[in-house]
């Protein structure tokens, strides 16, 4: 079998980047491991028959926002974009909530009941976000550095707002948080958003996280596709198909094939050698490219070096149910948010951050909750309520059946407590470990969700090792288009979209040019 180009992996950005070199002309085959297509978007019914849950990735304002994938029209191919009343409630502990809504006059007015003056200073927060979200969007998803982005920035903030937008965004959320608002409300907001990510309250870089997510759900929401995560799937699979491309599961890639410097090819673990003419994409873990696809003698030992020292995020532990009805909040705001936060305030957020920092499961553990059928009426029979919620835990942790069955137990008294009457609903439940979530998604490494710390050491040049942030490897024609590469986690289908232009450039008409800069470039940086 041959084909321009060799996708390994079916993941968002797999697909993506499949798509983007079909657009361009490309004979595409993707290979994926997996019995189905997906990665991290997939949908199945793993209670009850008629309640359907995302996998993994659930709520997608990164995707909604993209340019990556509104410029594939994944509308055409099936795609809808579903939303719950209200976009997020943080519970406090004494059931107090804050909610980030789409109608800024109701995140304001909820933040004001915190502090009288927050509403306004929410409303300049957005009117910041809404001055410079395309050339940021641009900025943050494209490739380091992003030149024509940051001239953009630069013309719109002129230089002293620059500076202090560039302070903001290595500055720990607490502290943003603190110079910014006056009440625990808009704070609460910020720093839970910044905990999707493994940075606490206190760490460098985590405001722009939280900055940025709770902009973003006051933009677009935090929108689910209806029928199920599965269903982004499902559209980039149905363009790709349209194309002419091809996606075959079951074929997991075992090798990357190179000669004279170039990948041509991948062998697959039923014995196949797959041809590529211009270029091998892999929507796979850095490490695990490095260090189990390609051979260790055809990499510099700088490069092996750096990958394994490769920073992972947090294990994760995830829980799903089907439930007879609606969750019965305490907190009304919490009865309409597809999103809920909940377990501590802001206090507790740190020491939740300082427990994993020190690798204990924390004994107040922040929670993150989704109810997809107050989102998505299609995701459970109707009066029912198809929900998940996930908690970080530390990684290499020994959770047995027994222990995650106590973690549980603990977890949904938590919910109890904030919703009495919660535990009579639950109809079935399945409970996944960091080892279930990795044998589900071989990406997900312990129940890393996010391929990789969101640490400021390892965003923008030094993602995933020190570098250039571009898809282009050491190997010729070989590009990392996963996760663990700039820009990072979450479904917006920017690495793959990275690595496809990059494999463009690399074969169009200055291709020469191209690849010998990028040979010089490694030889800097890896010896």
């Amino acid at each position: 079998m041959a084909a321009d180009a060799v996708v390994i992996g079916s993941g968002p950005n797999g697909l993506v980047a499949a798509n983007i070199l079909a657009d361009a002309g490309w004979e595409v085959v993707v290979l994926e491991a997996e019995p189905s297509p997906g990665g991290a978007a997939r949908t199945a019914e793993i209670t009850l028959p008629g309640f359907r849950h995302d996998l993994y990735s659930a709520f997608h304002p990164l995707a909604a926002a993209s340019p990556a994938l509104a410029g594939l029209d994944l509308g055409a191919h099936g795609l809808r974009w579903r939303h719950a009343p209200e976009v997020l409630a943080h519970v406090l502990p004494d059931d107090r909530a804050a909610l980030l809504s789409r109608d800024l006059d109701r995140t304001a007015e909820s933040v004001d009941r915190f502090a009288p003056g927050d509403g306004a200073a929410w409303r300049a927060e957005h009117d910041r976000y809404r001055a410079i979200r395309d050339d940021l969007l641009a900025a943050l998803l494209r490739p380091f550095p992003p030149v024509r982005a940051g001239i953009g920035l630069l013309r719109t903030l002129g230089v002293g707002d620059a500076l202090r937008a560039a302070r903001m965004a290595t500055m720990p959320v607490r502290r943003f948080g603190e110079e910014t608002f006056d009440g625990e409300g808009a704070r609460i907001l910020l720093a839970g958003n910044a905990m999707h990510t493994d940075l606490g309250p206190n760490q460098a870089g985590s405001a722009v996280f939280g900055w940025l997510l709770a902009m973003l759900g006051q933009d677009v929401g935090f929108p689910v596709p209806e029928g199920g995560a599965g269903a982004i799937t499902a559209a980039l699979v149905s363009r790709l198909h349209a194309r002419g491309g091809r996606v075959l599961c079951g074929r997991a890639v075992t090798k990357v094939l190179v000669a004279r410097g170039r990948a041509v090819g991948v062998s697959t673990s039923d014995g196949e050698q797959v041809r590529a003419e211009r270029a091998v994409l892999a929507d796979v873990p850095a490490p695990a490219l490095y260090l189990d696809l390609v051979s260790a003698d055809l990499l510099p030992a700088r490069l092996l070096e750096d990958v394994r020292r490769f920073d992972w995020d947090d294990a994760t532990i995830k829980l799903d149910w089907a439930l007879s009805g609606p969750i019965p909040w305490r907190a009304e705001e919490a009865r309409l948010a597809g999103t809920v936060h909940l377990g501590v305030d802001l206090d507790g957020l740190v020491r939740a951050d300082a427990d994993l920092g020190q690798a204990r499961v924390p004994g107040e553990p922040f929670l993150l909750l989704g109810q997809m059928t107050t989102a998505d009426p299609s995701r459970s029979p109707a009066g029912t309520e198809s929900a998940w919620l996930y908690s970080h835990v530390p990684r290499g942790g020994d959770w047995t059946d027994e222990r995650l069955r106590g973690w549980t137990d603990r977890v949904e008294g938590i919910i109890e407590r904030h919703a009495p009457g919660f535990r009579d609903l639950i109809a079935g439940r399945v409970i996944s470990g960091p080892r279930d979530l990795q044998r589900g998604n071989r990406s997900l490494v312990d129940g890393a969700v996010n391929a990789g710390t969101a640490g400021i050491h390892q965003q923008l040049v030094f993602r995933p090792g020190p570098g250039l942030a571009r898809a282009d490897t050491v190997v010729e024609r070989l590009f990392l288009a996963g996760a663990s590469a700039h820009p990072g986690g979450g479904v917006h289908g920017a690495p793959g979209a990275n690595a496809a232009r990059a494999a463009l450039a690399a074969s169009g008409w200055y291709g020469p040019v191209y690849r010998a800069g990028m040979r010089r470039i490694h030889r800097v940086l890896h010896g």
